[in-house]
């Protein structure tokens, strides 16, 4: 980046998150670290570059970082940046695609930019650079964590008829319906902010349905950074997913 300013958010985000892929690629490929040390190695690193280079081109924004002591000095900022250097550290580190780079930008509480990177197939999509839509199946799909699967998730999958499938990063899940590989994200089981804020943006951003189960907007810089659940899904799919919701509840 050198000394020059970004003045597109957007086009930040995404360079962001671009950039912190690669320098997460880089440390696992440098082939110096290995077994459980190499997820921390990857998430402090790239988180150190994300903290520099926003701190340089937004010093005025706020900060949330899954892998940053959170000062809560961010609570009096309209711009939050909230980031997850290395989302899904499992898959990163047994060199799957499916992790990702989360760099949200909330604005008074509202998921607005964002840039989920892909590094594993070398793809990021973006809040300013729109796709359309592949066509959803006659059969549903829905992402599920693919080592803890919740029981929403296959208890609205059974009940739709949708076949499950198991993907790491909760960006690389929601991506993944951007993408035509899937129609349905169910998450029920715990989250926090930054798991979710940059892939919300891109999925509000593409036309999708993002929300609480309950059906509730999704709010970000909050004092409590728990967002324990969402659903991201078509449009047209998301008042059945949370009646069923509500019902199996």
């Amino acid at each position: 980046m050198g000394d020059a300013i970004i003045k597109d958010d957007a086009e930040l985000a995404a360079r962001l998150a671009e950039f912190a892929g690669r320098i997460a690629v880089e440390v696992r490929d440098s082939g110096l670290i290995d077994g459980k040390p190499l997820g921390s190695a990857g998430d402090n690193t790239a988180n150190a570059f994300l903290m520099r280079a926003i701190a340089a081109q937004r010093p005025d924004d706020g900060v949330l970082s899954e892998e940053s002591r959170d000062t809560l000095e961010r609570l009096n900022k309209d711009r939050v940046w909230i980031i997850d250097p290395v989302d899904g550290t499992r898959e990163y580190g047994e060199r799957r695609a499916d992790w990702a780079v989360h760099v949200g930008l909330a604005i008074k509480g509202e998921p607005v930019i964002g840039a989920v990177a892909l590094p594993g197939i070398s793809e990021v999509l973006r809040t300013d650079r729109i796709a359309a839509l592949p066509q959803a199946p006659e059969k549903l799909r829905m992402v599920v964590s693919r080592t803890r699967p919740g029981k929403d998730s296959q208890a609205v999958a059974e009940a739709i008829g949708a076949e499950l499938v198991p993907m790491g990063s909760a960006g690389a899940k929601a991506m993944a319906i951007i993408r035509g590989e899937a129609d349905i994200y169910l998450h029920s089981g715990g989250q926090y902010e930054w798991d979710n804020c940059a892939p919300a943006a891109v999925a509000l951003a593409h036309g999708l349905h993002a929300s609480r189960i309950d059906g509730s907007p999704l709010r970000y810089n909050r004092a409590d950074v728990s967002l324990p659940d969402l659903l991201i899904c078509r449009k047209e799919h998301a008042e059945r997913v949370l009646k069923l919701v509500s019902e199996l509840g």
